[in-house]
C-alpha cells in the first residue's frame, strides 16, 4: 500500500477525496493545513445557519491505495471533472500491510483528565475506585475525542465546579464529551447542541453508551431558557461571533466557560465579550501548552 498526500486548496478537499474514494481509494482524511497558525480557519455557522465555510483554504489530504492504484491518472481525471488544477504531491511514502485495527488502539490509552475523571477507549478496562468518573469515548470520530488540551481544561473546569442542581448547555458539542461529564458530575439538566447533524448523533450514542441522560438536538431545536453553566469549545474567531448568542443563555448568577483559544487570544475574546455584557466577568481559568480557558459568573 501507498500514502499520498496532496496539498488543495480552495476548499475543494471534500469533494476531491471523494472522487479518489469512488476511484478506489481504500480512505481518504482530511486536515486544515493552517492549524495551529494564525491563518487556522474554523468551520461553524451561526445558530440555526448553514456554516459560512465548507471547507478549509488550504487542506492536507492523505490518501490510502494499493500498490497498483494508478493515483496519477486518477488524480488528473478528478481535477478535470472538477474544473480545478492538480493538486501538487507533497509526499508519496509505501505502508507495510499490518494490523491496523491493534496499532491504532495501542495509540489511544486511557487519560487522566483530573484526580478522579479519565476519558478510556472501549477496548480498554475503565480505571477502578469508587470514585473514579470513566467517559469512555472511542477515538477516530472527526467531532472530538477528549485529547486536546482545550477539551482537558473545559473537563477540569466542570469537574471543580459543576453541583447536583445545575443545568448546563454544552454548545458545539461535537461528541458531546462535555455534555456526557456533566451529567456523570451530577449535574441536572444537561443539553448540548451542534450545526452538524452527524455530531449530534454521536454525542447521542456516546451518551447512551456512557448511560448519561444529556439530550442533544440542532439549534433549530433548542428550547428557550437559560443554564447555570454555558459551555463552548470552539475556536477564538467563532466564539467572538457567537458572544450575543452565548451571553443570552447565562443564568441570572451562572458561569460562562470558553476554550479552544490560544493565551495571545485571550484579552480579544474576553474584551468582545465585556462589550456585549459586562455583568458576565471573564478572565482567563487555566493554561494548558499555549491554550487557555476562559471562564466567569454573571453578576446579579
Amino acid at each position: 500500500m501507498r500514502e499520498i498526500t496532496l496539498l488543495v486548496t480552495g476548499g475543494a478537499a471534500e469533494a476531491l477525496g471523494e472522487a479518489l474514494m469512488e476511484a478506489g481509494a481504500l480512505s481518504v482524511t482530511i486536515e486544515d493545513a493552517d492549524a495551529d497558525t494564525p491563518d487556522e480557519q474554523p468551520q461553524y455557522g451561526e445558530p440555526g445557519l448553514e456554516p459560512v465555510h465548507t471547507g478549509w483554504d488550504n487542506s492536507i489530504v492523505k490518501v490510502l491505495v494499493e500498490d497498483d492504484f494508478d493515483f496519477g491518472l486518477d488524480l488528473a481525471i478528478a481535477a478535470k471533472a472538477m474544473k480545478m488544477p492538480e493538486p501538487k504531491i507533497v509526499a508519496d511514502k509505501p505502508v507495510e500491510n499490518a494490523d491496523w485495527v491493534r496499532i491504532t488502539q495501542a495509540q489511544f490509552q486511557p487519560v487522566k483528565v483530573s484526580e478522579r475523571m479519565w476519558i478510556v477507549p472501549t477496548w480498554h478496562e475503565p480505571p477502578a475506585g469508587d470514585k473514579a468518573i470513566n467517559i469512555r469515548l472511542d477515538p477516530g470520530v472527526a467531532f472530538g475525542t477528549g485529547s486536546h488540551p482545550t477539551t482537558h481544561l473545559c473537563l477540569q473546569w466542570l469537574d471543580s465546579h459543576v453541583l447536583a442542581h445545575q443545568s448546563v448547555l454544552d454548545y458545539g458539542c461535537g461528541t458531546g464529551i462535555l455534555a456526557i461529564a456533566a451529567k456523570k458530575l451530577g449535574a441536572d439538566n444537561v443539553l448540548g447542541t451542534d450545526i452538524d447533524p452527524q455530531a449530534v448523533e454521536a454525542a447521542i450514542e456516546n451518551a447512551r453508551a456512557n448511560e448519561a441522560a444529556a439530550r442533544f438536538v440542532l439549534p433549530d431545536e433548542m428550547p428557550e431558557g437559560c443554564f447555570d453553566i454555558v459551555v463552548a469549545n470552539i475556536l477564538s474567531n467563532p466564539l467572538k461571533l457567537l458572544a450575543p448568542a452565548l451571553l443570552s443563555r447565562v443564568a441570572p448568577e451562572g458561569y460562562l466557560v470558553l476554550s479552544g483559544i490560544l493565551a495571545r487570544q485571550a484579552q480579544e475574546v474576553i474584551d468582545v465579550y465585556r462589550e456585549h455584557d459586562p455583568q458576565v466577568k471573564l478572565s482567563v481559568w487555566k493554561e494548558e501548552d499555549g491554550w487557555v480557558c476562559i471562564a466567569g459568573q454573571r453578576q446579579a
